[in-house]
Formats: structure tokens, sequence, C-alpha cells
């Protein structure tokens, strides 16, 4: 059937395609990875150009002026501030009901109750 010489051959090709096996596999790999890279150095500089256009938003003066009378309510002195309460702000809904306890209490409460479990649980 097979002569020793085919045999040989077969031997000697297998054991190439072996020997090329992992090499082949890393080199794929460290294609993708290089993939990988590329697409977040990508991501990197793209977020080095906003911060760069935020960097330059808040040098200008105009800028920083606006944001500080609109966000924590700064004016000149002799100006008079004034903030507009609507009515559905001062109605609390129930999911934002001022707690009766404060949040210490209620962690206190949670790890004395984690460290006795309910008897509900075991058998």
């Amino acid at each position: 059937m097979l002569t020793s010489r085919a045999a040989i051959l077969a031997v000697v090709v297998c054991v190439i395609a072996l020997s090329l096996a992992y090499p082949l596999r890393e080199f794929i790999l460290q294609r993708s990875q290089i993939a990988e890279l590329r697409d977040q150095q990508a991501r990197m500089e793209e977020s080095v150009g906003e911060l760069q256009a935020r960097e330059d938003e808040l040098v200008r003066d105009e800028y920083v002026e606006r944001e500080a009378r609109t966000r924590l309510h700064y004016q000149y002195p002799g100006e008079t501030a004034y903030i507009v309460i609507r009515p559905d702000d001062e109605e609390a809904g129930p999911g934002e009901a001022e707690p009766d306890t404060p949040w210490f209490t209620t962690l206190w409460d949670s790890v004395e109750e984690a460290d006795d479990p309910s008897p509900d649980f075991g058998p």
C-alpha cells in the first residue's frame, strides 16, 4: 500500500505542518491585538480632542462667568438673583420623600441584619 518513501514523506509533511501551526497561530493573535490597540488609540485620540476642546472652553472668561452664574448662582455686587421654584418641584413624589432615619442608622441596621440572618432561609 504505502511505500517507505511515501510514509517518510507523510511524516515530514506532518512535522512541517505542526511546526508552522504555532507560529501561524501567534501571528494571527498578534494581528488581532494590533487591531484592538489601533481601535483603542483612535478612541484615546478622540478623547484627547474632546478634553482639549473642553480646556479651550474653560480658558475663556465668558464661559466661566456663564457657568458660575447658571450652576452656582453667582452674581455681581448690586445684582439680585431670583430662583424660580415651580410647584411641581415642591411636592415630593412617593420615591423622593425624606427618610425618617439618617443614612448611617439605615447602614448600621443593614450590617446588623446581615450579621444575623433570619431563620426563613435555613432549614
